[in-house]
């Protein structure tokens, strides 16, 4: 088969997983805690989002409306909630706002109080765009979000050393839960999530 090149970009990607016959995607990531409630190894599976950074306009298929009412799907949200539930590994906090940001860099103290006013719970640079890429090729989105570091002014200043214990010290329950969460997912699509991906009204001239 075809081998997927590290330095892919998400539509290069999204085509090949769209040429695949791909139906569900979930994603995994360390993010930075906006609420004041999220501690260190909590685990967040979002179920809504803010995007915050600059890639706009991307697309792989680009025929549809893709329609944000319900951006995450329920069926792997729940299967991912249960299986997280099943394991004595942190909290579990089974819905938030993920505010994506650019990245590479972290966030400043003044841009958190922003993301902060605006309703945000964590904020990473991994769910969009591939939620709605996903949505773009007819796939279902899901995904699960270990705290890994506060966000700058949230309640304490982070150390290298705790965020990188966490990455490497939880990855393997991580990989786990996912994996037993993809036993639990239907390839049928009786979630609706496609009742929110419409033929565009546009037309090219």
């Amino acid at each position: 088969g075809e081998r997927l090149c590290p330095t892919m970009s998400p539509p290069q990607l999204f085509w090949t997983l769209h040429q695949a016959g791909v139906k569900k995607v979930i994603s995994e990531g360390g993010v930075g805690s906006l609420n004041l409630l999220l501690d260190l190894r909590d685990i967040v599976i979002p179920t809504d989002f803010i995007d915050h950074s600059t890639r706009k306009d991307l697309k792989v298929v680009g025929d549809n409306l893709l329609i944000m009412r319900q951006p995450i799907c329920p069926q792997i949200h729940q299967a991912l909630l249960s299986s997280a539930l099943s394991r004595p590994l942190n909290r579990i906090f089974a819905r938030g706002v993920y505010v994506v940001t650019e990245g590479y860099r972290f966030e400043s103290p003044a841009e958190v109080s922003v993301l902060r006013s605006w309703g945000g719970d964590i904020v990473g640079q991994s769910l969009s765009p591939e939620v709605y890429l996903s949505r773009d090729i007819g796939a279902c989105f899901g995904g699960l979000y270990t705290v890994v570091n506060y966000a700058e002014g949230v309640v304490k200043e982070w150390r290298h050393e705790d965020l990188k214990d966490i990455f490497y010290q939880d990855a393997p329950q991580v990989g786990e839960i996912i994996l037993d969460a993809l036993q639990k997912i239907s390839l049928t699509q009786e979630c609706g999530c496609m009742q929110f991906r419409k033929p565009t009204l546009l037309e090219e001239e």
